[in-house]
């Protein structure tokens, strides 16, 4: 079957958004049909999460159930709440007796800022917002500005939600990242993504990058707020990997926010990647292939990360930071 170029390509994997324009803000819900095996690595210095310890190789709990991406800040982590809800109605969670916990690690990225009306009153929206997000999952999700991407900027244009997807041999990766960071995705003040060295089939308008570099390309430039930024995303595999594989997985994803990100992994940031496996497909080669499962996982979530920005369109307020497609729409 021909890839959609979505992180639902993986089988098992379904996306769910919610949002809201005047809140300028939202959810993303990545689902798994049955528990998934996953782990963390987190590289940004000012990350928020939920059960992200848990996701560690030594601890117990081995599968989950979903992952929460949100807005919000730490008000979004209120949104792993909402998924949870939605799954025990549907009788899925971790068995202990008779009753079912669902797993549902979480994380946030910064949006109070961007315009939009967050004078919610005494609870924030988002436990709503997950719930929602659950409810509407499926295989076909939009991209850009939409989800936990609502309110998403980076130094220069609108950030948002990206997804790609590739074959390894017979085993599938996908990638989903909410794109919020503090650097720039693009090469200077020009239209070229830095990644597009892994882009395919024009998937952000096929661009390439200019040689050389216009001068201000390697300029460090960001958004220079603490706290106010992250770039979250979620690897998924239809692999069998185990909890310590998945860990690695994780790791070697990260590269590829560096690949379409400068600067990355900052300070600034909360940049971290959840990896998840259906368990489908077994690895023919428990190093080997895992190597280069990793390796596709980074092109992946480079693309993804560029087509966040590619996709996502400018908030409706004064201010208010320009779509890639603003300036560029007529360029590729």
């Amino acid at each position: 079957m021909a890839l959609r170029n979505l992180i639902t390509d993986v089988a098992g994997v379904t996306v769910g958004h919610a949002d809201d324009a005047r809140l300028a803000s939202g959810v993303t819900a990545v689902l798994f049909d049955e528990p998934a095996v996953a782990s963390i690595d987190v590289r940004g210095g000012g990350t928020g999460t939920r059960e992200s310890v848990l996701l560690d190789p030594s601890m117990t709990v081995e599968r989950i159930d979903a992952i929460a991406l949100a807005g919000g800040s730490a008000f979004g982590l209120d949104a792993a709440a909402g998924v949870m809800a939605r799954l025990a109605e549907m009788g899925r969670g971790y068995a202990m007796r008779h009753v079912r916990v669902p797993i549902v690690p979480g994380a946030i990225l910064f949006d109070l800022v961007n315009g939009g009306d967050k004078d919610w009153g005494r609870f924030p929206p988002y436990r709503e917002l997950g719930y929602a997000a659950t409810a509407a999952a499926g295989h076909d999700f939009r991209l850009g500005s939409v989800g936990a991407g609502s309110g998403a900027t980076t130094a220069n244009f609108k950030g948002g939600i990206g997804s790609a997807s590739a074959k390894v041999g017979d085993v599938t990766v996908g990638a989903l990242v909410a794109v919020n960071a503090a650097g720039c995705v693009t090469a200077g003040t020009g239209p070229w993504f830095w990644a597009a060295p892994y882009e395919r089939n024009a998937e952000f308008g096929g661009l390439g990058l200019p040689s050389p570099l216009p001068p201000d390309a390697l300029t460090f430039r960001t958004k220079g707020h603490t706290a106010e930024n992250t770039t979250l995303a979620v690897v998924a595999t239809d692999a069998t990997l185990t909890k310590v594989q998945a860990k690695r997985l994780a790791i070697m994803a990260q590269i590829g926010i560096a690949h379409a990100v400068r600067p990355v992994h900052t300070p600034l940031d909360g940049d971290l990647v959840f990896a998840a496996a259906t368990g489908r497909r077994p690895l023919s080669d428990p190093i080997h292939s895992l190597a280069e499962l990793g390796s596709a996982a980074a092109d992946v979530l480079a693309r993804a990360v560029a087509r966040a920005v590619y996709e996502a369109t400018a908030l409706p307020f004064p201010g208010a930071l320009p779509a890639w497609r603003d300036r560029y729409g007529s360029v590729g």
